[in-house]
């Protein structure tokens, strides 16, 4: 059975009594298609097209400014293409309504329509085969953009040129920037969230990104310092390492982001920063989202079997975070670069500061 069949078969295993399902996000839209996309404006939620299924049948729905090129470079093979005047969206709800009898579901609910059944929501977070590979490559190639921009960054850029050079190794490879934080030596004690400013790097910086590619988000972090790291910047990063090895260990499927949680403020009380946990959140299940959710005390949502995460620990001036996969068993980093200089924590190696 294709990605395709698998995933249409599953949308309609959990209709029930609903009459079809409407995908309007970019990230169930991505879902649904193998990996397509429907974003024209990456800032916008939903984009130019959505997926509507049925019992008896499967489509994309939109306009004639965007077919053709959805049809040939965006849809599955398989899945028919519905097409509209752009002009005249009347004739796009007129034509669904011919073809659906009962109530719809969808991930954006509009005009009366009902929320996605739960147990769909949580069966999209156990990855298949295909969507795995497409993580893995995108792992791989996010981390490798950040190495090379690392590399040739200096203590004279800007915030700004920093964040530009993330973003253009990042499009270079096919990946959308859905965010690139800098901190620079003065910012990055101060604030957890370092959005780029023109300020200048000097002696050290952070780098934060989030790429998106075929729908999947990679979310990384790293630092670079131009000179000798000082011994409380080293406790400080070694102390988050240990953190991050704590929600590892408990990142099993099955667990709750609520005993994950406790887990991590354990390990920053006994790091010595108790408390640190409720400064900045610390990550969650990631996938077709750069979150689904954020770990809260108390959640009892667990983590699904093949699920993405990215946790993300930190303290003033010190953060560790990478896009993982956890398997019954195993826990796999998907933004590896070989060329970034790393430490061994709890068993697992870990990008270390890169020192220029």
């Amino acid at each position: 059975m294709s990605e395709l069949e698998t995933k249409l078969s599953l949308l309609r295993a959990h209709l029930g009594d609903l009459g079809a399902i409407r995908l309007r996000g970019a990230d169930w839209f991505s879902w649904a298609t193998c990996g397509g996309s429907n974003v024209v404006l990456l800032a916008e939620e939903t984009g130019v097209a959505e997926v509507l299924v049925t019992r008896e049948g499967a489509w994309a729905l939109t306009d004639r400014i965007e077919a053709e090129r959805l049809e040939k470079e965006e849809l599955p093979p398989g899945l028919p293409i519905q097409v509209s005047p752009w002009e005249a969206p009347d004739q796009r709800e007129a034509w669904v309504a011919a073809r659906v009898r009962g109530t719809v579901a969808s991930d954006r609910p509009a005009r009366g329509e009902a929320p996605l059944p739960e147990a769909l929501v949580r069966a999209r977070s156990s990855l298949l085969p295909q969507e795995l590979e497409r993580y893995r490559a995108l792992g791989k190639d996010t981390a490798e953009a950040m190495t090379e921009v690392l590399l040739a960054a200096t203590p004279e850029w800007t915030g700004f040129e920093l964040a530009g050079a993330g973003a253009e190794a990042l499009w270079a490879r096919g990946i959308q920037p859905a965010l690139t934080l800098v901190g620079d030596e003065r910012r990055l004690p101060l604030y957890r969230h370092a959005t780029a400013t023109r300020e200048r790097l000097g002696a050290r910086a952070m780098i934060v990104v989030c790429g998106r590619r075929h729908g999947l988000f990679a979310n990384l972090t790293r630092f670079v310092y131009f000179r000798a790291p000082s011994a409380e910047e080293r406790r400080l990063a070694a102390d988050v390492l240990r953190v991050e090895a704590a929600a590892f260990e408990a990142s099993r499927p099955g667990n709750t982001l609520g005993q994950i949680y406790s887990a991590i403020a354990r390990a920053y009380a006994d790091a010595g920063h108790p408390g640190a946990e409720t400064l900045h959140h610390q990550g969650g299940p990631c996938g077709y989202l750069s979150r689904d959710a954020l770990a809260r005390p108390g959640m009892t949502m667990t983590l699904a079997p093949h699920g993405a995460v990215a946790w993300n620990p930190s303290l003033p001036g010190a953060k560790s975070e990478d896009t993982c996969v956890v398997s019954p068993g195993r826990l796999e980093v998907l933004t590896v670069d070989p060329r970034w200089p790393s430490v061994e924590v709890a068993g697992r190696l870990r990008p270390d500061l890169l020192v220029r």
